[in-house]
């Protein structure tokens, strides 16, 4: 039986199976995701924990679930078979506002089917699910929130392309190829027009850098998919804390005694100003944005920094 507090000490249930691989924390993408890798693990699998462990060399992210493949595998495997399937509610005027260069038209929801959110004005916030075809779904909402939550959505204009084919497009670029990156999943790349703008290895801001790329046809930037689709994924339960437009700070939690924890506590820690777990280590670090074109439009990460360790 599981520890009330929600800790489970790793490798202490032969019926676990455990995936484990470096991650930066000073990319918010990759924290991010490895939260959409907890979240997928528990949809998936179920019984998922994990902790952030920086004590070696480098950082790694642990995480293990309910049954006798490795999550990280499992994860790929749902991601090379998922389709991705955008949603309207019966009656939207963003299934005629759907362009075919998009992607398969939405699929719309039966008549009291609960909806996300309200009907967005636009194609570009429309809801998606991953589905497999044993019926496996995995929500992607995040960017069309509207609680008082902050959106965390950076991606904007490209004609109003929307969430649902970026997250398309990205899946096409590691299509056959994931499964072979399960130890590693973030040093994954490939050449990726437009993306959700989490990894900032990607990004640019012209006036920074004295180049843009889209004045150059021969120029092709290189993403990084499944951070993106996974950070994606991470974000449906938890959100950094946003401090203004263009400021954000997010949380992680470490490992104590080796222990792996519910996937609660992590998305709590992710927004928090300490740890949520007494006793538990936790880093927190600021992310600043900037506009890489018009302001009030798209966002990209520009500076990411730490702050002061908290232990308590």
């Amino acid at each position: 039986m599981r520890p009330a507090s929600g800790q489970r000490q790793a490798g202490g249930d032969e019926r676990l199976a455990e995936s484990a691989f470096t991650v930066d924390l000073l990319n918010p993408g990759q924290v991010f995701a490895c939260l959409g890798v907890l979240e997928a693990a528990e949809i998936l699998q179920g019984d998922a924990s994990a902790a952030f462990d920086w004590t070696g060399r480098e950082v790694v992210f642990r995480v293990a679930a309910g049954d006798d493949e490795p999550p990280a595998e499992r994860i790929m495997r749902f991601l090379e078979e998922a389709d991705v399937v955008a949603r309207v509610p019966r009656g939207s005027r963003n299934l005629e506002a759907w362009k075919k260069s998009w992607g398969p038209a939405p699929e719309v929801d039966e008549e009291g089917e609960p909806f996300p959110f309200p009907d967005p004005t636009s194609p570009a916030t429309l809801p998606v699910v991953l589905r497999d075809e044993s019926g496996n779904e995995i929500e992607l909402d995040y960017w069309g929130d509207a609680t008082k939550r902050d959106g965390v959505k950076f991606w904007a204009g490209a004609g109003g392309f929307p969430g649902a084919a970026i997250t398309r497009d990205a899946l096409g670029i590691a299509r056959g190829k994931m499964r072979q990156h399960a130890t590693n999943p973030f040093a994954f790349s490939g050449p990726q027009t437009i993306s959700f703008r989490f990894d900032w290895r990607r990004d640019y801001i012209p006036l920074q850098d004295g180049f843009s790329p889209n004045r150059h046809g021969n120029v092709r930037m290189v993403g990084f998919p499944l951070v993106e689709v996974l950070a994606a994924i991470g974000l449906g339960n938890a959100r950094p804390e946003r401090r203004d437009r263009l400021r954000y700070r997010y949380g992680v939690l470490g490992q104590s005694d080796g222990r792996l924890l519910d996937p609660l506590f992590h998305r709590a820690a992710l927004g928090a100003g300490g740890s949520p777990v007494p006793g538990n280590p936790y880093r927190r670090f600021a992310m600043h944005l900037d506009w890489p074109g018009q302001e009030g439009q798209a966002r990209c990460i520009a500076h990411v920094s730490e702050e002061e360790e908290t232990n308590d």
